[in-house]
């Protein structure tokens, strides 16, 4: 136990012969379970993992593969039937270093956070070795998941170094989440949804002999599509169905003004080529329902960052 919590390591792996006995021998006695989910792998993981010999461990197999995030909700529906307090996702890749797992831990124990997440950009020491296509598409990624879960205090999303408690698990619809690498990205907004309140640690990820099976041009694509969807979803939810808030008048009528101004404006450019000249009055009609629409947005975004739970 850690600080009077049972403490759970969901373990997800996926032909990770090579490196899942060391993810496993190098968990910390803090450690109370935990839970290999073999995402069915076609090498020996599964063997590798019974030959360590830990009676902590539980083996699920899984007979078809369902992708990290697939392999992740099993095990987090594993511990819900036990009593596990917090669980903390470890990859079977060794690429999580266990001497940052109270670090991890000490938010909830101690401040009652739901949710903590490592992160890898809080110093230059931590980006060492960090191959530079992950550095760029985690930086374009921070941003844009930043706007789409709302939660406006936290970076870095794709890190799966994570901990989150027993009660925060019950209040997210496991069953809804995405099951591939856009994971974490729906984690995150169905937490915000619910007012989990969340907190980023400073944790330097291990590069070595992991590969990365993540494909950029299916991935991408995967992602942008699940942020943009997951944007309104969270917009309705919360500030929409409970109470028409402040945020989701200005978001809408900001939106609808400029949209109106885009027009009017293609409209009067139009009609303004060659020798005809837009009157003022015409030139207005576009340009003030752009300002009015962009400074609405801009105050919109401005409470939902306020609004972030933390």
């Amino acid at each position: 136990m850690y600080k009077g919590l049972t403490v759970t390591a969901v373990v997800p792996a996926y032909n990770e012969e090579v490196l899942i006995a060391k993810t496993i021998s190098t968990m910390p006695e803090i450690v109370d379970h935990i839970v290999v989910v073999d995402d069915a792998s076609t090498d020996e993981t599964a063997k590798r993992v019974a030959e360590v010999g830990d009676p902590r461990v539980t083996l699920v197999r899984h007979d078809a593969n369902t992708g990290v995030g697939g392999a992740i909700v099993t095990g987090h529906r594993v511990t819900l039937e036990s009593d596990s307090d917090v669980n903390v996702v470890m990859a079977g890749d060794a690429q999580m270093d266990p001497d940052y797992l109270p670090a991890l831990l000490d938010p909830i124990a101690d401040d009652g956070y739901g949710f903590t997440k490592a992160n890898r950009f809080f110093a230059r020491s931590g980006l060492t070795g960090m191959p530079l296509n992950r550095l760029l598409g985690s930086t374009v990624l921070s941003f844009a998941t930043k706007l789409a879960s709302g939660y406006w205090n936290l970076f870095d999303p794709q890190n799966g170094y994570t901990a989150i408690t027993r009660e925060s698990l019950s209040r997210i619809p496991l069953d809804r989440l995405a099951t591939g690498y856009a994971f974490e990205n729906d984690l995150l907004i169905w937490l915000n949804i619910a007012g989990v309140r969340a907190k980023d640690v400073p944790i330097p990820a291990v590069y070595g002999q992991e590969v990365s099976g993540m494909r950029l041009h299916r991935v991408v694509p995967q992602i942008s599509r699940l942020l943009v969807f997951g944007f309104w979803r969270r917009i309705l939810r919360r500030y929409v169905v409970p109470s028409f808030s402040p945020i989701a008048l200005m978001l809408f009528t900001g939106l609808f003004l400029c949209a109106v101004g885009t027009v009017v404006g293609i409209w009067v450019s139009l009609h303004s080529l060659g020798t005809a000249t837009a009157s003022a009055g015409s030139v207005l009609l576009a340009v003030g329902p752009l300002l009015v629409g962009i400074n609405m947005l801009v105050h919109a975004l401005t409470l939902d960052i306020q609004a972030t739970p933390d």
